[in-house]
């Protein structure tokens, strides 16, 4: 047991800490505050944000995260830290939500009237006999004795005539209706520079945190205006390993942001039960535009069975092979069906991250399965390595109809004349497991993150509609390379 005085030393150390740096500040005010190092690293910047609004340098700091991973809490300790390390300071917070703006000024009055607060900074908001001195309401609170305030408002609220040395936003976006709704985008960009930054002082900083759901959303026209600002992006799992300024590793690749409070497979089951783009834009900050584009997803008509035999004309699979395990494309392979009125179906998608040799035997075993009825064709990138592969698949595949394709144009040049027939309600596809995957990619082609499901259709659909006999770029062969072009 300690003696009380070596007690009362420490508490001091912890309370000067807290003035001192953020980080300790939320540390000290929450005992039971999760971390990790995203909780240690947006402390700190948002410190050298405060830091640089001191020395007069107008910061502007946007933040990018996936839901529900503290945002709002930082933002409430940081204004909190702020009043007391500088309670002339004039601070607005705006957001979508009028409860959330309540939520933060009652959770504000909470920190700033807890002993460990004022312990540490003393007095800071009226209390009964105070009021006649400053303002204390669910919109509005005056620091005792000290020029600054902390406003709570939503985006197109009412702030003329205010003034602010601190602007913080956050989710100024309600959702992706009202993010994919220009007139609303505008209207929201309009307030932010009409109204809101038209109350900043010479000396003031904007903060603007936010989860993506729009490539036009006010992140994305806060980058291309100022493109010098601090401008932070955080995805929920990392696509690639992350390391700190020291070299030393951050987080490796498919691990979570902040595992202390949401693991990579907490984050991974929500994943499922959302659009590709959806989790893209929400969770990955890569918003995407989908619907409306060159695929109407709607138009695929889905069947229980696949046509009979005698409906069908020609069968081919399409293997779009990714050149790396760990490149982050996928090798998929699909197979579509020509019927006899016109129309085609997609019959299977075999679609994963392999290995070599893993995928050269997924092919093999593929091919089997379907039979030597079906053709089978093979992309063929560009350069000797992409000649290569293709061989050796020919080789491996000895006996059956196989075939190289070597691509000259564009994804999206290939992709039209599939396109069409879809948009037209020809294509159908197999009720199964790859349907909502199948589905994602196809909703956000060309401006999505992949392309090897569709770009395998798309090849599919020429082979299929191109006839047994066909241009120079690709020729029918029974497992003989050297009739490769």
């Amino acid at each position: 047991m300690l003696e009380p005085d070596v007690l009362a030393d420490l508490e001091e150390m912890a309370q000067s800490e807290a003035k001192r740096s953020l980080f300790a500040f939320r540390r000290y005010m929450h005992p039971d505050l999760k971390v990790g190092w995203w909780v240690r690293e947006t402390s700190r910047h948002l410190q050298e944000f405060y830091e640089k609004m001191l020395a007069g340098e107008r910061p502007k700091l946007l933040l990018m995260a996936p839901p529900q991973h503290g945002k709002t809490t930082l933002l409430e300790d940081f204004c909190a830290w702020c009043a007391g390390r500088n309670p002339d300071f004039k601070m607005i917070f705006a957001s979508y939500s009028d409860d959330l703006g309540l939520r933060v000024n009652a959770s504000m009055q909470r920190t700033l009237d807890s002993e460990r607060y004022m312990a540490m900074f003393g007095q800071r908001l009226p209390n009964r006999a105070d009021v006649r001195l400053a303002f204390r309401n669910m919109s509005i609170l005056e620091f005792l004795d000290h020029k600054g305030s902390f406003r709570n408002t939503t985006i197109h609220g009412q702030i003329t005539g205010q003034a602010l040395d601190l602007g913080i936003i956050d989710d100024p976006v309600k959702g992706r209706q009202e993010a994919s709704a220009a007139s609303i985008r505008n209207r929201t960009w309009n307030w932010l520079t009409d109204d809101f930054f038209t109350r900043f002082s010479d000396k003031a900083g904007f903060l603007l945190t936010l989860t993506r759901w729009h490539v036009d959303d006010p992140a994305g026209r806060f980058v291309e205006r100022w493109p010098d600002a601090t401008i932070l992006r955080y995805k929920a799992i990392a696509q690639e390993t992350e390391f700190f300024p020291n070299g030393k590793v951050k987080r490796l690749r498919g691990d979570a942001l902040f595992p202390e409070f949401k693991s990579a497979e907490f984050l991974l089951e929500r994943k499922k039960t959302l659009t590709q783009s959806s989790w893209e834009s929400l969770y990955q900050q890569e918003p995407i535009i989908s619907g409306g584009g060159m695929f109407p997803v709607e138009q695929f008509k889905v069947v229980e069975v696949l046509p009979s035999s005698d409906q069908v004309v020609k069968a081919v699979r399409y293997w779009d092979k990714a050149g790396t395990y760990d490149g982050g494309k996928y090798t998929a392979g699909v197979k579509m069906l020509k019927l006899r009125d016109g129309r085609f179906c997609i019959a299977d998608v075999r679609r994963g991250q392999h290995a070599a040799l893993e995928r050269e035997k997924l092919i093999k075993q593929t091919a089997v399965i379907d039979g030597k009825h079906c053709a089978i064709v093979v992309e063929q990138e560009p350069g000797s390595g992409g000649k290569e592969s293709a061989e050796a698949t020919i080789r491996m595949l000895v006996g059956w109809k196989i075939s190289a394709d070597k691509v000259r144009d564009s994804k999206h040049v290939r992709a039209e004349p599939y396109a069409a027939q879809v948009q037209a309600g020809n294509v159908m596809m197999l009720r199964a497991h790859w349907n909502r995957e199948f589905l994602d990619e196809h909703e956000m082609f060309p401006n999505g993150p992949l392309c090897d499901v569709v770009d395998a259709s798309a090849g599919c659909f020429s082979k299929l509609t191109l006839g047994s006999t066909y241009d120079s770029t690709m020729s029918w062969v029974s497992g003989h390379p050297a009739a490769l072009q």
